[in-house]
C-alpha cells in the first residue's frame, strides 16, 4: 500500500489497490518523464493556538492516531508538535512554547491554519533545480537531517501567502516522522465497535487567493511543479444570488495531489473567499478534503463526537431532478438526507460529500469528507446548494 499513497501511516483496512485508486481518483503516470516528480502528500502542517488540545481533538473527533511528538521534553524549546495519522493522511499540529517563537507571530496574524502542504518527492535536488529555473522562491535549500532511524532529505518552496511546500524524500528513513520527533501513542480510546479509522487519505487541499491572482498561481503550479489542469469553474458554475467565486484545479501527474485554487468574483455581497481572506489575513489553505470509503459511518462517528456539519434543506433531496441526475448510488437518498450528505454524478461515476463548519474560532479552515465511486470531479452539481449553505452561516456571523 505504501507504494500508492506514500509511507505515511499504517496499511489501509481491507482496501485493494484498485479500490484505493478509485478512493482518491488516481491515474496512471510515468514519473521518469516528470520534471518535478511528486509521489504524494507527505503532511498537512498546522500552526495552532494550543497544539496539545488540537492533537486531542483530532484523535477524539476525527479518529486519528497520535504517532510522534516533538517538544521541550525532546529538546525542542521553541514549540510542541504532534504528528497524527489516518491511513496515508498525516497531520502535524504545532504550537509555540517560547514567547519569542515565530509560530506565535504566525498565529497572531492568521489564527489556526495550514502553514505547510508538504510533498513527498523522489528527488529533492532535481525538484529544487527545476523550481529555481522556473523562478520559484526557495525557502530552504536541499539538506539532510538524520537520527538513529536514518536520514531524510528536505527543501522548501514558497507558494501563496505564507504557505510553503516542504519537499520530503524519506526513502532512507524508518522513523515515525522526521529526525527530532520521538514515537508517541495517544491516550484517546475509540468507542467499542468503532472503525479503526474514519478516513484513509487526503483527497485535495483548497487554496484561497486574492482577486486576480488565481491564474498566477495556476501558472506557478504548471511551470514549477509540472502540474496539469483538472477542472475549471467560472461564472454561473459557482455563483448564487449574492456571491460568486472562480476556481481552477491543478494536480500532479498521477492525481495523488490535487490543489483547487479559488479567487473571489464580483457579486452583490461578500463571498466565502472574501470572508476567508479577511479573517485569515491573506491567502491560505481554506479546506482539506478527506477521502473515506464509508461516508455514512464517518459522518455518524464525527457528529457523535461533536463535529458540526453544514446543513442542506430538505428541498435539495426532494427535488425530482436530483434523483434523475444521479441515478443509482450505493446509499438510499433517505439516508443521505438524514445526514445532509450531498451527491453528484459525472461521466466517470459519482461521489458523496459533506462539509464541516469552520473548526476554529475564526471562520477560516474547514473540512470536506468525500467518498468517490469513479468520479474524478469535485461535486459541480452541488455547488449552488453548498455555497448557499455557506452563505447562511456567513449571514449568521454577520459577514455576508
Amino acid at each position: 500500500m505504501t507504494d500508492i499513497l506514500g509511507q505515511a501511516g499504517p496499511a489501509l483496512d481491507e482496501v485493494s489497490l484498485e479500490q484505493l485508486k478509485q478512493l482518491v481518483g488516481l491515474v496512471e503516470h510515468d514519473e521518469a518523464r516528470d520534471p518535478f516528480p511528486v509521489r504524494a502528500m507527505d503532511a498537512v502542517v498546522f500552526v495552532v493556538g494550543n497544539a496539545t488540545q488540537t492533537a486531542w481533538f483530532y484523535q477524539a473527533a476525527f479518529g486519528m492516531r497520535l504517532v510522534a511528538y516533538s517538544g521541550p521534553e525532546t529538546g525542542n524549546r521553541d514549540h510542541r508538535a504532534f504528528v497524527l495519522t489516518s491511513g496515508s493522511a498525516r497531520f502535524v499540529v504545532k504550537g509555540g512554547v517560547d514567547p519569542a517563537s515565530p509560530l506565535l507571530d504566525h498565529h497572531r496574524r492568521h489564527g489556526d491554519g495550514v502553514v505547510d502542504l508538504a510533498l513527498e518527492v523522489t528527488d529533492v535536488d532535481r525538484c529544487v533545480a527545476h523550481a529555481r529555473a522556473q523562478g520559484a522562491t526557495v525557502l530552504e535549500e536541499p539538506h539532510d537531517i538524520s537520527d538513529e532511524y536514518g536520514t531524510v532529505r528536505l527543501a522548501a518552496l514558497a507558494t501563496y501567502g505564507e504557505t510553503r511546500h516542504t519537499l520530503v524524500d524519506r526513502s532512507r528513513y524508518s522513523g515515525p516522522y522526521l529526525p527530532g520527533y520521538q514515537p508517541r501513542e495517544g491516550a484517546v480510546t475509540r468507542p467499542a465497535g468503532a472503525p479503526k479509522r474514519l478516513f484513509q487519505a487526503v483527497d485535495h487541499c483548497v487554496g484561497n487567493v486574492e482577486l486576480g491572482r488565481m491564474d498566477y498561481w495556476v501558472d506557478f503550479y504548471h511551470r514549477v511543479m509540472g502540474f496539469v489542469n483538472m477542472a475549471e469553474f467560472v461564472g454561473d458554475d459557482i455563483a448564487t444570488e449574492y456571491s460568486a467565486l472562480m476556481s481552477k484545479v491543478v494536480a500532479n501527474g498521477n492525481h495523488r495531489v490535487k490543489f483547487p485554487l479559488n479567487e473571489p468574483a464580483m457579486a452583490k455581497k461578500k463571498s466565502q473567499i472574501d470572508e476567508y481572506l479577511a479573517f485569515y489575513g491573506g491567502p491560505g489553505c481554506q479546506h482539506i478534503a478527506l477521502a473515506t470509503g464509508d461516508i455514512l459511518t464517518t459522518v455518524d462517528q464525527m457528529r457523535a463526537a461533536g463535529v458540526e456539519f453544514l446543513d442542506t434543506p430538505d428541498s435539495y433531496y426532494d427535488d425530482p431532478k436530483l434523483r434523475a441526475r444521479i441515478g443509482e448510488v450505493r446509499v438510499p437518498i433517505e439516508e443521505l438526507k438524514k445526514r445532509r450528505i450531498l451527491v453528484d454524478r459525472d461521466e466517470d461515476g459519482y461521489l458523496l460529500q459533506i462539509f464541516t463548519k469552520p473548526i476554529g474560532d475564526r471562520p477560516t479552515v474547514f473540512y470536506e469528507l468525500i467518498e468517490r465511486h469513479g468520479s474524478l470531479g469535485f461535486g459541480k452539481g452541488n455547488f449552488k446548494a453548498l455555497f448557499e449553505a455557506i452563505e447562511r452561516e456567513q449571514a449568521r456571523r454577520g459577514n455576508l
